[in-house]
């Protein structure tokens, strides 16, 4: 007994021991790696400040240069005022970062023009458009843009602000003085940049998912941050000051002032963080990247976890191995720690394949053109259909295939075919030369002698044309006012034979149409009779208005409702997009010459939005009349101005929206006109606006900020719309 005491107190030590050494080798794996980490995430943090800040730098030195090599072209033309338009029109042409340009003389150095600055801008449209700063609305004279150059006789950033009387969007100006023969500061020479390129350049900078960046301006005022809310409306200083851990952010405040690179760690919020941080040169701005601890860490921390865990039950089996453990228990085992495994890696290869498709919808969540869904649910573990997109150039490019077989292997082809569908549709924009080309490829290397049917489709998002390529697969279904099969030419599936030329069709898809993409897993879905569930049942399934998501589910509830406890015999796959373009805009000067255009414009929105054609000629008299107006009353006589016009549908009623900048005018409170009275007896103008009142089903006008909207609405019937 005392032998067998021994023993066991032997075999306990072992196990303390072994325990012990197991626990001091993670540990100093877990520092070294937490280390690692660290400074891996550092260098990741400091490139991306770095290579932003370069972009940034790249654009400020464009517009610097294009005002330094423009002021001795502005000296010259001060002898001759009419000319400095051409100047700043020069500077805008020149130079695509320019989004506008003037040239303003400082006040009572002409004295026949006490006030003179032509300004030259570029629209939405890329046009270049010319208008004058001197206007008792916009005191430029007063502006930090023209006083600061003036004052410190140098060129100067501005800081960012809201240009509402001059290029109407959110910019920041370079501005430099100019000088006459005699040395006299006579004129302020500017570029304008749009901050909107900077605000998608420093928003996407992310070294991890929960990370965020955020840049300020030299007096603290928020220019880029996750809450848009902020942006341009609070300074730093102001958001801190409401915050109950305002003393925690302080010191980063002043760190981002000071106009330094650097880093340093706070704790917000009962958590820690990491936030490296770099100056703009010149502009005064500071920009950093937030990046949580739990960011860098928590991959770290879920191994440590999990590797301690392991190391508990590894200890565990010792223990019982000692005492109780018999040869057959440990065969039994063995065989269900194989099972075990070989189950982790199909669950690990199923996390691989599900991650190699988008899984996140809305997939595009700042796009309201489109409405998409879709979804894999695979037979087995892991399964042989695939489904991709993804956005290039305003082109939806996106794919569904259904390789033969199932399991591992079937995975594997699904792949490959996914990464050549990348690779192929990254640099082109044909689907019949997308398709070919994988074809080449996995003919090429198809000793399995596995196929895939494969569907390839490409949407121009700005117009409608859709064209496709479909290689031995189901026909999509395209849901306009009819459901109906997409026509294709079946061509071969891919990987039969290598030299195959794949047939490229395509065809229109129109506003609110939308596409069902599926495999024969859908269709050939059985229940426990062996009956499938076919292409009429799922026809039937697709009927009805409904977004995206609701179609997806609706059709899967069906066929489990159908299936019922039967097993699934293949695999599943559904892509469904809902084409909704944004609405329809037009921008006119405010000439009556440009009245014509509004016909085009009209047609273009019948068609887009499938209107019956019978609606265009009064809708284009009710516009013509409303932009007439505008056109006569809201601008002064001679000055130059615009109109704009956005058209769209939602729900069941037709809008068109009239906005100018011009004086108030609200044309909705003229009276009614007496249309039975005579010539003498009724009063002059009245009947453009009661015919625009006759025609359309509401007219209402407000004025928001210094613009004039008039908001034209026609109820549409769901037989007023074009039939498909």
């Amino acid at each position: 007994m005392k032998k067998k005491f021994l023993t066991n107190i032997k075999a306990l030590l072992l196990v303390i021991v072994a325990a012990l050494t197991l626990e001091v080798t993670a540990l100093v794996q877990y520092y070294y790696s937490q280390k690692g980490i660290r400074e891996e995430a550092s260098m990741r943090a400091e490139s991306q400040l770095e290579s932003t800040r370069n972009k940034i730098m790249d654009v400020i030195n464009q517009a610097e240069a294009a005002v330094r090599n423009s002021v001795w072209v502005a000296q010259w033309c001060l002898d001759y005022p009419d000319s400095l338009k051409r100047v700043c029109q020069r500077m805008v042409e020149d130079n695509p970062v320019v989004a506008g340009s003037t040239v303003a003389l400082v006040p009572g150095y002409l004295k026949d023009r006490p006030l003179f600055a032509p300004y030259v801008y570029r629209d939405a449209t890329g046009s270049l458009q010319l208008l004058s700063l001197a206007t008792p609305e916009y005191d430029y004279p007063a502006q930090e843009w023209f006083t600061k150059p003036v004052e410190l006789g140098e060129g100067c950033w501005s800081e960012p602000y809201v240009d509402e009387g001059g290029g109407e969007m959110l910019m920041t100006t370079f501005s430099m003085p100019i000088r006459d023969r005699d040395g006299v500061t006579a004129a302020v020479l500017t570029a304008d940049l749009s901050l909107d390129w900077l605000t998608e350049l420093v928003g996407n900078v992310r070294v991890y998912p929960e990370a965020f960046s955020m840049m300020l301006s030299r007096t603290g005022r928020i220019m880029v941050c996750p809450v848009e809310t902020l942006v341009m409306r609070k300074t730093a200083s102001e958001v801190i000051a409401g915050m109950d851990d305002g003393e925690a952010l302080a010191d980063l405040t002043g760190a981002l002032l000071s106009g330094t690179s650097g880093s340093m760690s706070m704790d917000y919020k009962g958590a820690t963080s990491y936030v490296y941080f770099a100056p703009v040169e010149r502009t005064g701005w500071s920009m950093s990247i937030v990046i949580p601890e739990n960011e860098i860490y928590g991959g770290l921390k879920r191994m440590g976890t999990l590797v301690l865990l392991l190391q508990l039950i590894g200890l565990a089996m010792i223990v019982l191995m000692l005492r109780s453990f018999i040869k057959g228990q440990l065969r039994y085992r063995a065989l269900e720690q194989r099972r075990e495994r070989i189950e982790g890696e199909l669950h690990i290869a199923n996390s691989i394949q599900m991650s190699m498709v988008p899984l996140v919808f809305p997939p595009f969540p700042d796009r309201h053109d489109l409405d998409m869904a879709a979804t894999i649910v695979p037979a087995k573990e892991v399964g042989g259909d695939l489904y991709d997109f993804f956005i290039r150039g305003e082109k939806l490019f996106f794919c569904v295939g259904d390789v033969s077989g199932k399991g591992v292997p079937a995975s594997l082809v699904m792949a490959v075919t996914r990464t050549s569908f990348r690779n192929m549709s990254a640099h082109e924009d044909s689907p019949g030369r997308i398709v070919t080309a994988m074809n080449n490829s996995l003919s090429a290397m198809n000793e399995s002698s596995m196929f895939v049917t494969f569907f390839c489709g490409v949407l121009d998002l700005t117009n409608g044309q859709f064209r496709y390529c479909n290689a031995g697969h189901n026909p999509p279904m395209i849901l306009t006012d009819a459901i109906s099969p997409l026509p294709v030419v079946p061509n071969l599936p891919l990987g039969i034979m290598q030299g195959m030329a794949y047939e490229e069709q395509q065809t229109v898809v129109r506003y609110d149409d939308a596409l069902f993409l599926y495999t024969d897993g859908l269709t050939e879905a059985e229940n426990a009779q062996h009956e499938q569930f076919g292409e009429a049942r799922m026809e039937a399934a697709l009927h009805g208005r409904k977004s995206a998501h609701d179609h997806l589910e609706n059709i899967k509830q069906q066929v489990a409702d159908f299936v019922g406890d039967a097993p699934q015999s293949d695999d599943l796959t559904i892509l469904f997009i809902h084409y909704l373009p944004a609405a329809r805009r037009l921008t006119l000067r405010n000439d009556i010459s440009e009245i014509p255009r509004l016909s085009a414009f009209v047609e273009a929105t019948a068609q887009a939005f499938k209107l019956d054609e019978t609606l265009v000629p009064g809708l284009n008299l009710a516009l013509e009349e409303a932009v007439a107006n505008v056109m006569q009353y809201a601008y002064p006589k001679g000055t130059a101005g615009t109109v704009d016009i956005a058209a769209g549908v939602s729900g069941d009623a037709l809008t068109f929206t009239v906005t100018d900048a011009g004086q108030p005018f609200d044309p909705t409170t003229r009276a009614e006109v007496d249309i039975n009275a005579g010539v003498e007896e009724r009063p002059i103008g009245g009947l453009g606006i009661h015919l625009v009142r006759q025609i359309m089903d509401s007219v209402s006008y407000e004025r928001v900020g210094e613009k004039n909207v008039l908001t034209l609405g026609k109820r549409l019937r769901r037989d007023v719309f074009v039939k498909h």
